[in-house]
């Protein structure tokens, strides 16, 4: 009916019935866009296809969001009922499902959105938790504590709403470099929330052991990793079976490099740390464990699986060091670092380049290897090297095994899928937006 109309869109169409229409179809075709390869093939059998530009645009048309205005096209009075809805779910899209995908994430719309909806809703809970998602991602994580906080003052009937903001404050504060701060968050979420008992277990067992001290409630915790882990459709959560690898090591040698920092990678705290945080805390305790190393000497058990895995977090606080990521909002009033952009790059370049030598010796982690040229391939894309960065996206995908340890290592290595869904992202980016 719209394409029938000159104008390209009917009046005589109920608002409530459009923005569902606008919903569903956006929503499905979204859906449809990420999902795996191998699900695709089938799902595209039955005759169903997903655009994602084209899913993103009816979702916006909803609420009357385009890129060239801060405020919608479509009033409080002409909306319809689904609108709110189709917001979110762009808010969803952008700020979250980013973690996974490049293609057609647009941050600024997303704050937009945010903006004129918490001052229609200054209380509501979802877009205080988006509002908190867009500080975290403009690499503020002390703002979007505040706005964590807020989220669950508001509200107190939906307590699992609430360990979302725990699970959020938790990250963030790992990105400050709090780690007192992010081992409350984990005991709240160890003792109250039920999504993930070994990754909260986890979690509360490594800021304790990094910050070096109640080295028996460390143990006791980590020893109830493994017990805690849980299935979804007979299938291990990826998450929970690198937290039980990681604990099996504690328990096996009595000791953890860097837990806590090794945990902020994987929940992706380092792209969300404000640069100071990053050189004058993080690259410290970085340092201070190398200089722990060479004083033990090689011949330690499990030094190589240490030295590996400290050189893999220098090299990714000096990526983030030389380009920040591209949402960052690096404010005026920002403390300086000593450091130039050309010092951080040469820096994390040789940092990668020594995990890959000394890849072989690994002996547990040998997920390091693959993460390193990942980040790697993201550090020359932004550099500008794009053939050299699919190089190293390409030996992410490739399935051949980038190093053979002592253990001579058989089957998948920890975080494989998230791995290869994010190498895939940035490979269909290059050359297309930042990384």
């Amino acid at each position: 009916m719209d394409a029938a109309s000159p104008t390209g869109h009917d009046d005589s169409i109920d608002v409530h019935f459009r923005s569902g229409v606008y919903l569903g179809t956006g929503m499905s075709s979204l859906v449809i866009t990420l999902m795996p390869a191998k699900v695709l093939t089938v799902v595209e059998l039955f005759g169903y296809h997903g655009d994602r530009t084209e899913a993103l645009s009816l979702l916006c048309k909803a609420g009357g969001w385009t890129s060239d205005s801060d405020e919608p096209t479509i009033s409080e009075s002409e909306e319809g009922v689904r609108r709110s809805i189709c917001d979110m779910s762009l808010m969803v899209f952008h700020l979250f499902l980013s973690d996974f995908t490049f293609e057609g994430v647009d941050v600024s719309l997303a704050e937009k959105i945010i903006h004129w909806n918490a001052k229609r809703y200054p209380n509501g809970v979802f877009f205080l938790l988006g509002h908190g998602r867009l500080a975290l991602m403009r690499s503020q994580p002390k703002e979007a504590i505040g706005y964590y906080t807020r989220a669950m003052e508001v509200q107190t009937q939906y307590r699992n709403l609430h360990h979302l903001s725990y699970w959020e404050m938790a990250v963030a504060n790992l990105a400050l470099w709090n780690i007192t701060a992010s081992l409350e968050c984990w005991r709240v979420l160890e003792k109250e929330s039920t999504w993930s008992k070994a990754v909260h277990t986890y979690g509360m067992a490594a800021c304790l052991i990094e910050g070096s001290v109640q080295s028996d409630e460390a143990r006791s915790w980590i020893e109830k990793v493994s017990g805690c882990r849980q299935k979804v459709a007979g299938k291990s959560i990826p998450a929970e079976k690198f937290v039980a690898r990681k604990a099996r090591k504690y328990l096996d040698q009595r000791w953890l490099m860097l837990p806590a920092m090794e945990l902020a990678y994987m929940f992706l705290a380092f792209s969300r740390a404000p640069r100071d945080v990053l050189v004058n805390r993080m690259l410290v305790a970085i340092e201070e464990c190398l200089k722990v190393l060479r004083e033990k000497g090689s011949s330690s058990k499990g030094y190589w699986d240490d030295w590996v895995l400290a050189r893999f977090l220098e090299g990714v606080c000096m990526r983030y060091v030389a380009y920040p990521d591209p949402h960052a909002l690096i404010l005026p009033d920002t403390p300086p670092v000593a450091i130039t952009q050309e010092e951080a790059m040469a820096a994390s370049i040789a940092a990668f380049e020594a995990v890959f030598e000394n890849g072989p010796k690994i002996e547990l982690d040998h997920y390091l290897v693959y993460h390193a040229h990942y980040e790697l391939g993201r550090l020359l894309a932004c550099k500008g090297d794009i053939d050299e960065a699919r190089n190293h996206f390409d030996l992410v995908l490739s399935g051949k095994y980038l190093e053979v340890g002592p253990s001579g290592r058989k089957g998948r290595y920890s975080m494989e899928s998230a791995l290869h869904m994010r190498a895939y992202a940035a490979m269909d980016a290059l050359g297309k937006r930042p990384l």
